[in-house]
This record gives C-alpha cells, sequence and structure tokens, in this order.
C-alpha cells in the first residue's frame, strides 16, 4: 500500500518535489518504532532506511567495554542509512530508537536506484549528509569541551526540536547514554535545572518549563548546528516543530 504523500511527516521527504514523492510513494512503508528498537548494529549490512515521523533515533558508538556515546540524533529532519548512498554498505556505529513513534521505511535497493536517477534527490541527500556530518563533528567536540550541564541542555533542545511540545519521556539512564556521561552527573545536571525553575524532573519524564532560559544555559553548539541544517536544508521545514 503506497503512502499519502500529501500528508508526508518527515521534512527530508517532505521537501522532493511532488513526482519524486509520488514515485516513492509506492515503496515507502509506515513502521512502528518503539522505544530500544535496534535498526542496526555496527559493521551489519543494512536493508532499509529509515526516515522518521515522530521519533527519534540516537547514533551511537560503541566501546569494546559496553559503554556508549551518542554522536547524532535524527528525527524528523532527516534520515537514518546515509552511508548507503555515500558509497557504504555499513557503519561503525548503532542506530536504535529512543523516542517511540513512527518512522518511513525505505527498502536500501529501492533509494540507490532512485539515488542514480534523480539529481533533486541528490542534491537533497547529499546536502542531509553534510550537515548530519556537521552535527556529529560538532558534537565530538562540544562533549570534549563543554560541562555535563551544557550538554544536558543540548540534547533537551534537540529532543524538543524533534518532537515538539514541553513534555519528554526520559530516563535518567538514557539521557547519561546520550551525552556518554555517568548517571550521577545526569543527576546533578539535572537537579541544577530543576532548582532553576527551568525544568521538572519526575521519573521518567521532563517538563520543559522555559525553552528561552534552558536555551541560555546551553553552549553555542546548539545554535549552529541548528542554523547549518537552516542554511544546508532551506527548502525543508524547518528543525523545530512547533510547541
Amino acid at each position: 500500500m503506497s503512502i499519502d504523500t500529501h500528508r508526508i511527516e518527515n521534512s527530508l521527504l517532505a521537501a522532493l518535489p511532488e513526482p519524486q514523492l509520488a514515485r516513492l510513494g509506492h515503496h515507502l512503508e509506515l513502521v512502528s518504532m518503539p522505544l530500544g528498537r535496534v535498526l542496526y548494529e555496527p559493521d551489519t549490512p543494512q536493508a532499509y532506511v529509515y526516515f522518521p515521523a515522530d521519533c527519534i533515533v540516537s547514533l551511537a558508538y560503541m566501546m569494546e567495554d559496553g559503554h556508549s556515546a551518542e554522536i547524532a540524533a535524527v528525527g524528523h529532519e532527516g534520515m537514518v542509512g546515509v552511508q548507503l548512498y555515500m558509497g557504504g554498505e555499513s557503519v561503525p556505529n548503532r542506530a536504535q530508537v529512543r523516542s517511540a513513534g513512527s518512522a518511513y521505511r525505505l527498502g536500501s535497493a529501492i533509494l540507490r536506484e532512485e539515488f542514480g536517477t534523480s539529481r533533486e534527490l541528490q542534491n537533497l541527500l547529499l546536502r542531509y549528509a553534510l550537515a548530519l556530518f556537521n552535527q556529529t563533528a560538532l558534537t565530538a567536540v562540544c562533549n570534549r569541551l563543554h560541562t555535563v550541564d551544557q550538554l544536558l541542555c543540548r540534547s533537551l533542545l534537540f529532543t524538543l526540536d524533534c518532537l515538539g511540545g514541553s513534555e519528554l519521556k526520559m530516563t535518567q539512564e538514557l539521557m547519561a547514554g546520550m551525552i556518554g556521561v555517568r548517571r550521577e552527573g545526569i543527576t546533578e545536571a539535572a537537579g541544577k535545572l530543576q532548582a532553576a525553575g527551568i525544568i521538572s524532573y519526575r521519573r521518567g519524564s521532563i517538563s520543559i518549563l522555559s525553552r528561552q532560559r534552558l536555551e541560555k544555559r546551553c553552549c553555542e553548539c546548539y545554535r549552529v548546528i541548528k542554523r547549518e541544517f537552516m542554511r544546508l536544508l532551506p527548502h525543508a521545514a524547518p528543525l523545530a516543530r512547533a510547541a
């Protein structure tokens, strides 16, 4: 069954010319993305790419000792599986759902075929790959130079952008894994934000009380990454969803 392309929730797909999107619509599947689902593991072939609708997928590097750190997060503004049209069959990181929802799934063979014949799709996906590369590079710098408080603010803001609203379903373990720190560090950082009246935290849920103050507490990395997405993908919907 083809997807109703007039109601596409993924910004990257929605930015395609209507004829191109209609052609892809015959091959897209809307699939459930439960929390914790692993879309691919390091160094394993991928049969599909995913365009999130209302979920978030974490791209994380896994260390030999079991520790991991998120290098990028993909929401409705992008796709999971850029290596499939960049000449690779696999990547050394894991892709795992960290906020449940749904996504559009497309066979990798179909993506390669369309990418090879459509200049519009090539231009859009190459621009997205560059934006994702910039996000990954700046995240690495941010994780090295900035405080746990700033890293938490950055992660919360990106999650807000992907999901909209002001209520986030997140555990301390999940937040710690996102930025590669111990749970105790997250507990302390979240406690500071709560004491300042910026968030309200209870087990498994965070309410953002003041996005403006959260942005002031954040480092410049959030603004730079967001600006780069808007520069490279000006015809796509804005990165932040309306609350």
